[in-house]
């Protein structure tokens, strides 16, 4: 089985964060989104990761080649237009063959390994392919599926009116890989769009059509890196999971309260850091208290006190002390 990772997109939710990076090598945790990501694929064993890069591809490439490398066969598939989540997997095309495939998007983390979804999926049997999925609050934002028994009868991508509230989680195994690319070179030509993108959910839409069985299966919960809210919640359920404490590489007069995430050559001076804190390495903290934030690389953090934060690579924040000379019976607020 091979596993392609859709990773082309520029991320807008994320700015000012991905004007210089694509949104894979946002930094949480310890590591970029999609270290976490490759770092679950690790128990499946896949014969190969195709990666569908596109914006800022080199640094995805040079990170995933310099810690990757000898664990992954990774090929790189350059998606020049970011057309939708069926066209990236179009685009892949030489690289997949005839090869059964697992689809894992390159935003989201799910808590569970990806073995865990491989597993439901052999246990589904006999089936063209399994798609992960969730009951949502609001179907209106997610490709929907509709059961008949134990198969797909539907799937509707952000249906006005849904017909079921079982979201669409991010994970999907086709084994008939043939007719799922046939479909969507079919799409390519007629320019078959949804909201201006050729979408995965309608080409899978298609095979049911064609009377091609898929089945589903649990996705308890996942953790979605696309905008900032969830990139900060996604960051505390990852080091709430870390068993581990990094090593400072200079630490005077300062408190860590864990969980935290601590790289390489950081100093940390005067501060109370964490719990909850992600703090990328050759980063300078300075008599500052830093919790429930991410802080990038090469980045000087002084004088501050920063809470539910995001602080990018080689930024400089600084603040200044008061001094204050109070009466009684005062109240103050900064």
């Amino acid at each position: 089985m091979k596993v392609i990772i859709p990773a082309a997109g520029a991320g807008k939710r994320l700015f000012p964060h991905t004007f210089t990076k694509p949104k894979p090598m946002v930094y949480i945790a310890g590591k970029p989104i999609i270290g976490h990501i490759l770092d679950r694929l690790k128990d499946v064993k896949p014969e190969e990761i195709i990666m569908v890069v596109g914006y800022r591809k080199e640094q995805i490439m040079a990170y995933l080649d310099r810690n990757y490398s000898d664990i992954f066969n990774i090929k790189y598939v350059d998606q020049q237009e970011q057309l939708g989540l069926g066209h990236s997997i179009y685009v892949a095309r030489n690289e997949i063959g005839d090869s059964e495939i697992m689809i894992a998007l390159g935003d989201m983390i799910f808590k569970a390994g990806y073995s865990e979804f491989y597993s439901h999926y052999l246990e589904n049997g006999d089936c063209s392919g399994s798609i992960g999925v969730r009951e949502v609050d609001d179907p209106k934002k997610y490709g929907v599926v509709e059961l008949e028994g134990n198969y797909i009868k539907r799937l509707e991508e952000k249906p006005a009116r849904p017909r079921s509230n079982l979201g669409i989680a991010g994970v999907y195994f086709i084994k008939e890989t043939k007719i799922l690319l046939s479909i969507l070179e079919e799409m390519i030509k007629k320019d078959i769009r949804t909201r201006g993108e050729y979408q995965l959910t309608d080409a899978l839409q298609e095979m049911v059509k064609k009377g091609y069985r898929l089945k589903t299966f649990p996705v308890s919960s996942w953790y979605d890196c696309g905008h900032h809210e969830s990139l900060l919640e996604t960051n505390r359920v990852l080091l709430d999971e870390k068993e581990d404490i990094d090593p400072v590489h200079e630490m005077k007069d300062s408190v860590i309260i864990p969980p935290v995430a601590i790289g390489d050559n950081v100093t940390i001076i005067n501060s109370v850091v964490g719990p909850h804190a992600s703090i990328a390495s050759d980063s300078v903290i300075e008599s500052s208290i830093i919790s429930d934030s991410v802080i990038g690389s090469r980045s000087h953090i002084s004088k501050v006190n920063l809470q539910r934060s995001i602080v990018g690579d080689d930024a400089s924040v600084h603040g200044k002390h008061n001094s204050l000379n109070i009466g009684d019976s005062s109240s103050i607020e900064f």
